[in-house]
């Protein structure tokens, strides 16, 4: 049963609209998700860049329950609406910042959505007012923590699903 001011649901947690301004992630039960965990990659990327939804807080809601993952509120964009080249521009734009994140020891690892997910295969990359943005960081990974080898692993995955999703953006 989806709560109230559902928004959408991943394979372990829902998102809900706070206010006009902020979104949760909802931790409730066993999620198999750590929130503290994904709270210390988001707050690292956004040390980094823009391109991931901002951290804003971790509380508890008493009505649901539930720990929540307080982060901005974003508006996505149709990008279908837009020439090919601001097309081109964002995502040459959206490639740099990942990169960027890439070189501090951040990999979002979760471009592309697993296929035994329903939804949208890109649903973790939105445009808004500002260019392309990542949201859910949960799968992510910080160097710091998982070593060279499997860091190095990931990225070699992000940078395919990145050329993907290029051919996927410019061509729709």
């Amino acid at each position: 049963m989806k709560c109230p001011r559902h928004l959408s649901a991943g394979a372990n947690n829902e998102v809900i609209a706070i206010n006009e301004t902020e979104v949760a992630k909802l931790f409730s039960g066993d999620t198999r998700s750590d929130i503290g965990s994904e709270a210390e990659k988001m707050k690292f990327a956004n040390a980094i860049n823009g391109l991931v939804v901002q951290f804003i807080r971790i509380d508890f809601d008493e009505a649901l329950q539930s720990e929540r993952l307080v982060m901005e509120r974003i508006y996505p964009i149709d990008y279908r609406a837009y020439e090919f080249e601001k097309r081109e521009l964002w995502f040459d734009v959206f490639k740099d910042e990942l990169q960027q994140l890439h070189i501090a020891g951040f990999v979002h690892r979760h471009l592309k959505r697993q296929s035994n997910i329903s939804g949208d295969k890109y649903d973790n990359i939105l445009l808004t007012n500002t260019g392309l943005r990542l949201i859910d960081v949960g799968i992510s990974a910080l160097k710091s923590q998982v070593g060279d080898d499997l860091f190095n692993r990931y990225v070699a995955i992000e940078l395919e699903e990145l050329e993907q999703f290029r051919v996927y953006f410019l061509n729709r």
